[in-house]
């Protein structure tokens, strides 16, 4: 009996990785073998970076909120500190916000938890 493969199967797969290496330079765009580990290392560095994506935005937010709060002479901690004290319930992105897109609301609060 003749061996049966599943040819259109096998193809589609490829496909569905060569399409996915659209782009990369050299070989790791039209060669299979180079392309399906180019494609896997991409996915893990896409799966990793989703999750630093979320540390690196807090702390570009804590950057943001200690330049604001050093404008009127308080340090982000005891800016973080006096704000959780008041209970005003304003996370570290929507500080952040304000302190870089509207200056006189995040003032109001400076001037509230002093």
């Amino acid at each position: 009996m003749p061996r049966s493969v599943n040819a259109v199967a096998s193809r589609a797969r490829r496909k569905k990785v060569m399409k996915q290496a659209k782009g990369f330079f050299g070989r790791r765009k039209n060669v299979w073998t180079v392309a399906k580990n180019a494609v896997e290392k991409a996915m893990l560095y896409a799966y990793r970076d989703r999750r630093n994506k979320k540390r690196t935005f807090r702390s570009l937010w804590i950057t943001r909120i200690n330049a604001g709060a050093r404008q009127h002479g308080m340090s982000y901690s005891q800016f973080m500190g006096k704000v959780k004290a008041e209970n005003i319930e304003l996370n570290r992105k929507v500080l952040a916000d304000l302190a870089m897109n509207h200056p006189d609301a995040f003032k109001a609060i400076v001037d509230q938890v002093k």
